[in-house]
């Protein structure tokens, strides 16, 4: 009880603002794989100015330290595993056209932005902390809205990624209908699954789940379990992305791997190990 205390964190519901240009507004974009993202740290500068309620930037910078459990749980860089993922769904041709789509630990929210690319029917976006969604998910999503003609958000072919961008025009007619595909949520995952469960809209369950380095701290597998549990649709199926061991906090692959075991609520499988700098691996679940 102790543990699951120090990480609770309540959920909410964060609306997409009706002037998408205010999202955008004081930000500073870079472009990796062709899709565009919020410059980190002009983020922590606009945050240590005052733009962050959670004042989880300053608790960072104080502590020297990218992870704090149960205050900030990293969602301020990206982390190398999303690029290891987001690679590996190219290269195995993971399909997300009409798919439901969950990116847990969103962080930049690339992931999730690639499934709106493959033409998912919904995309939905959950990080810890708010600061995070209102000042780096959600621009990043409405970024790369707007950039591609039309205000669509690609052809579905997710391999494509070595294309310059296309210059973002002034105006973004249809960004309305592709805005309308995504949800976005901040809180503690048991929380966020809480308010997706009880929500008066009837919740369809997600096809697909993908989530990056979100196994580095054990305390936190009972949680992230259930929420896999409780919101993947029975034929659906977790991408996983994680590094094989992580120091000072403890978690890794095989550590996740024997807790699903001992669960016998999933079946989950190794299909990718990079052995390129620290080990790093992908792990599909499946229901068993």
């Amino acid at each position: 009880p102790l543990k699951k205390k120090s990480c609770f964190k309540a959920a909410k519901e964060h609306k997409i603002p009706e002037d998408l240009h205010k999202a955008l507004e004081n930000k500073v974009m870079e472009t990796v794989s062709d899709l565009r993202y919020v410059k980190m740290s002009a983020v922590v500068t606009r945050c240590l100015d005052g733009a962050d309620e959670e004042g989880i930037i300053t608790k960072s910078v104080s502590s020297h330290s990218d992870l704090i459990p149960g205050v900030y749980e990293g969602g301020l860089k990206i982390w190398e595993c999303t690029f290891d993922l987001m690679k590996y769904l190219a290269e195995a041709e993971v399909k997300f056209t009409n798919k439901a789509v969950l990116d847990l630990g969103c962080g930049a929210g690339l992931l999730g932005i690639v499934a709106l690319r493959g033409e998912a029917e919904k995309v939905h976006f959950q990080d810890y902390n708010s600061t995070v969604i209102d000042q780096i998910t959600l621009p990043n999503v409405v970024a790369n809205c707007t950039n591609n003609e039309g205000g669509r958000t690609g052809s579905g072919d997710n391999r494509k990624t070595s294309k310059p961008p296309v210059k973002r025009p002034k105006t973004a007619e249809c960004l309305p209908d592709v805005l309308t595909k995504c949800r976005f949520f901040s809180g503690e995952w048991s929380q966020v699954s809480q308010l997706l469960l009880s929500s008066h809209k009837p919740l369809s369950k997600y096809d697909i789940i993908v989530t990056s380095e979100t196994i580095y701290n054990p305390d936190y597998y009972g949680a992230l379990h259930d929420t896999l549990a409780q919101l993947l649709d029975k034929t659906g199926c977790v991408y996983l992305a994680s590094k094989v061991h992580y120091f000072g906090v403890g978690g890794g692959i095989y550590l996740f791997e024997k807790f699903i075991e001992e669960r016998n609520v999933f079946r989950a499988s190794i299909v990718k190990t990079i052995d390129k700098g620290l080990q790093r691996c992908i792990i599909k679940m499946t229901f068993k």
